[in-house]
C-alpha cells in the first residue's frame, strides 16, 4: 500500500501569527505583532525561504514551497509592506539574503522604574 509521505514541515498562517511544524516535532512560531523584519533567502534546494524575525532574535523560517496566498496576503498587512520589493527580492536573491521589510516603529525603550 502506497500513501502520501509525510512532509518535512508544514506551515499554519492565522490572523494571530505564523507557525512552522517540523517533522522532528520542533516548532517555530511568531505572532504577527512581534515581527520586526522579513528577509528573503535563496536556499540550496532552489526553494526561497522567508525569514521572519522578532525583536529578541526568535525566527520563523517559511519555505516558499509551503506558502499559499494566505501567507503572502498576510504579509501585506505589515505596516508599509512593499509587495513589489518582495517580488523583486524573490526573483533576484542569490546566495545571501535580502531584507524586504523592517518595522517602521523602533522598539520603545522601557521606562525607568524605581523599585522600593
Amino acid at each position: 500500500m502506497h500513501g502520501n509521505s509525510v512532509p518535512d514541515s508544514y506551515v499554519y498562517v492565522t490572523e494571530e501569527g505564523v507557525t512552522r511544524h517540523y517533522a522532528d516535532g520542533s516548532v517555530d512560531a511568531l505572532a504577527w505583532e512581534d515581527v520586526v523584519e522579513v528577509r528573503v533567502v535563496g536556499d540550496t534546494d532552489s526553494d526561497i525561504l522567508y525569514i521572519l524575525l522578532d525583536r529578541v532574535g526568535e525566527v520563523c523560517v517559511v519555505p516558499e514551497s509551503a506558502t499559499d496566498t494566505t501567507f503572502l496576503a498576510r504579509l501585506r498587512y505589515l505596516p508599509d509592506f512593499d509587495v513589489d520589493r518582495l517580488g523583486e527580492a524573490v526573483e533576484t536573491v542569490g546566495d545571501g539574503y535580502v531584507v524586504v521589510w523592517r518595522s517602521p516603529d523602533p522598539p520603545s525603550p522601557l521606562p525607568d522604574f524605581e523599585y522600593d
